[in-house]
């Protein structure tokens, strides 16, 4: 059996890597990102998998790395090798292709409140991400896909990005949500003109922009609530 390391031991507080424990029948003792470093595998020359695995799930978010669907865009923002991130991707698609076939829980979105409590895993992330949640005409989730993450500072998004995916789920209609790792939740000038650029693409393709909230750790903002879009 592979043991740890007296560095890994004293950080970490292990005897065992995450493996050797699944192995050993301790599932329930692993967290998120001990999960995630089984998959994962092995760390880099930089990183250990622990600190690697623990990185992902602080930066990506859990959420937001469920429902990636691209291994491009994982190893290009965490900085991992595309091998990596392919096993990521194929591990939660997997698990999503099996629960698929039970019936997964429909997600229904009835007002920001219903929003907040979907996505409020993002307050606290430590980089800005702007997430698309797709709808049907019943107003039940039939996609979610981040869209992309910035840094401490702020992110660029582009109606391409945002409606290419609602085209492709033939989505009715789009809610878009992004966080501020500062705290404060009041929206920004460049928030109001992403939401009018946004709302302006929707009404010409006919999918409209349903709400934008904003995320952080001191509550939340809604677009809509405030009768802006």
């Amino acid at each position: 059996m592979m043991q740890v390391s007296d560095y890994i031991a004293k950080k970490y507080g292990r005897t065992e890597l995450p493996r050797e424990e699944l192995i050993n029948g301790r599932i329930d003792d692993l967290g998120m990102s001990d999960l995630l470093a089984v998959i994962i595998g092995t760390g880099s020359k930089h990183e250990s998998v622990f600190a690697l695995s623990e990185r992902i799930i602080r930066e990506y978010g859990s959420k937001s790395i469920s429902e990636t669907k691209d291994p491009n865009q994982i190893s290009s923002v965490m900085r991992i090798s595309p091998n990596k991130a392919a096993k990521i991707v194929a591990a939660f698609e997997l698990g999503r292709r099996f629960y698929g076939t039970g019936g997964r829980k429909k997600v229904i979105i009835r007002g920001p409140e219903d929003i907040y409590e979907y996505a409020k895993d993002m307050k606290t992330l430590v980089k800005e991400h702007f997430r698309g949640i797709y709808l049907n005409s019943k107003n039940c989730v039939i996609h979610d896909e981040n869209i992309s993450v910035g840094s401490l500072t702020g992110t660029l998004v582009h109606p391409r990005e945002v409606f290419k995916s609602a085209i492709e789920c033939s989505a009715g209609s789009i809610i878009v949500v992004h966080n501020h790792p500062s705290g404060e939740f009041e929206p920004s000038e460049h928030d109001d003109g992403i939401t009018r650029m946004l709302k302006e693409a929707g009404d010409i393709l006919q999918i409209p922009l349903v709400d934008h909230v904003i995320i952080a750790e001191n509550g939340y903002y809604s677009y809509n609530k405030e009768r802006k879009v």
